[in-house]
């Protein structure tokens, strides 16, 4: 038995046929600053992955007459002059897929929570072609952000782009957290790319997203301020394949780039040490289609391809409120609306601090229920003609019983637009306020109490009116006009008979 075993291993050696497989090495010539240029790969093609010999994962970015230009992912500091360098044969990808739901990842898709190794089999590229128009379909389903001012005033739709725009510290983040919040048990998938934040900030973002149990169906991709410009670069391509693995899956996609001011800012540092020529701003010719490629995957896909959708929501910070300058202007004009926060407003206390004026949804309003189109129409117009009244009213002169009415009004519809942080409002509940402030329920109730009625009319309808609103939430409609009347008459008459006796004592 030995004999025959040996004997077919003899044969089988005598029979083989051995192949040459020449395989593409190049040969660093320089490296510094997370760039090393390689000669040597003269097949090598853009966007394909490099092998250095510590490890670490390279991208081509740049292909010259006698060399190539690699962005390095990873540690570049023990990389030398002279070493060895292999092509993978393949395009920058990341591993995609549900074993990557509440955790915190890198750009490559490496776990950075100490969770331990990611389960999943899929990769997909970094770059992919955005579907085409007959592949699309038009924006017709809300993407609830349970912000009132966003859902009346700018409503976002599934499968839209709508920008996040205004100077630091003015909540833009916030907003974008609670958006996510507000998608529990709404069967959508979000992905929070933090890109140049500080790493404690990310790790207070994921606190807040496991005390509202949002990390079950969230992805956290980090590019921290201290990664390298490549990193910071590629992360928002990364979290991209990630929702387009999902989309095409059939599911819906919620996903921030915060920011993306701060991308371009490590694409300019990134190209200029790749000796790119640079343009305005020392920015890049190619820095439009570096945003736009990217946005322009984010679609509704039309039924027969699953109906499903990624929604993308860029941050974008703006330097003393100058939305003309170069990046701002850039991503305004790929997105499909913006949503224009303000410092002023923010420092006296509107919060969110959203400017109803700059403020816009390109394509949200198709996708708004009808019930809050009824009692959010005047919104915006209130909040004009308030502003406008307020500048006007400063002057000190006499102001006529209409102005003074108008002043009050928008006094109050700037306290309804009020909301604390991470308290989301479900569709029914704000359609239920934008009623009463409508309707003159309000027009009673002293402006400081504003904010105590709205809470305790939500405890009201919770207790006794639960079914009004599952079918105002089921239906997106006003049903029964005369209920709602009703209770809010009696509620209304109720509270305000308690806030004078309170006022008395």
């Amino acid at each position: 038995m030995m004999e025959d075993n040996k004997q077919k291993l003899i044969n089988k050696i005598q029979t083989h046929e051995f192949k040459d497989e020449p395989e593409d090495i190049g040969v660093v010539t320089y490296v510094g600053d997370g760039i090393a240029r390689i000669s040597g790969l003269n097949s090598a093609m853009y966007g394909e992955m490099v092998l250095f010999r510590n490890n670490s994962v390279g991208m081509i970015q740049n292909l010259n007459t006698d060399e190539v230009g690699v962005i390095v992912f990873g540690s570049y500091h023990d990389i030398n002059d002279g070493e060895l360098v292999r092509r993978l044969n393949r395009v920058m990808e990341v591993p995609v897929g549900d074993g990557l739901l509440g955790r915190v990842v890198n750009p490559l898709g490496e776990p950075i929570d100490g969770l331990g190794a990611i389960e999943t089999s899929k990769t997909r590229p970094i770059e992919a072609d955005a579907p085409n128009i007959m592949d699309r379909q038009s924006v017709s389903e809300p993407m609830q952000t349970g912000i009132k001012a966003i859902d009346s005033l700018v409503p976002i739709g599934r499968g839209q782009r709508e920008l996040i725009i205004g100077d630091r510290k003015t909540g833009k983040t916030t907003l974008a957290v609670d958006a996510i919040i507000n998608q529990a048990d709404k069967d959508v998938i979000c992905i929070y790319v933090a890109i140049g934040q500080k790493e404690s900030t990310v790790k207070n973002i994921a606190n807040v997203l496991e005390k509202h149990n949002a990390m079950d169906y969230t992805i956290i991709m980090s590019a921290s301020a201290s990664n390298t410009s490549s990193l910071l670069y590629l992360a928002p391509y990364a979290a991209m394949a990630m929702a387009e693995e999902f989309m095409y899956d059939g599911k819906h996609v919620l996903i921030i780039f915060d920011d993306l001011s701060k991308q371009a800012t490590a694409y300019r540092e990134m190209s200029l040490l790749l000796k790119r020529p640079p343009g305005r701003e020392a920015y890049p010719g190619d820095v439009f289609y570096l945003h736009s490629r990217l946005l322009e995957r984010a679609a509704k896909l039309n039924d027969d391809l699953g109906g499903g959708s990624i929604t993308a929501i860029p941050i974008v910070e703006t330097q003393g409120g100058d939305i003309s300058a170069y990046i701002p202007t850039n991503v305004i004009s790929i997105t499909d609306g913006q949503i224009f926060l303000e410092s002023d407003l923010f420092n006296n206390g509107v919060r969110p601090a959203i400017n109803a004026g700059l403020s816009v949804s390109r394509v949200g309003g198709s996708a708004q229920r009808k019930a809050m189109k009824q009692v959010s129409g005047t919104l915006r117009i209130d909040l004009s003609s308030y502003r406008e009244l307020e500048a006007f009213s400063q002057f000190g002169s006499e102001l006529d019983d209409i102005t003074k009415k108008n002043l009050d009004k928008g006094e109050r519809t700037v306290e309804i637009l009020k909301q604390s942080a991470h308290v989301t409002i479900p569709v029914a509940k704000q359609v239920v306020i934008f009623y009463a402030l409508a309707h003159g329920y309000l027009e009673q109730v002293p402006v400081e109490e504003v904010r105590g009625y709205e809470k305790a009319l939500f405890e009201f309808f919770d207790t006794h009116h639960a079914d009004y609103l599952e079918e105002l939430t089921q239906t997106g409609l006003i049903n029964d006009e005369e209920l709602l009347n009703s209770a809010l008459t009696a509620f209304t008459e109720d509270y305000l008979s308690v806030y004078h006796v309170a006022e008395i004592d």
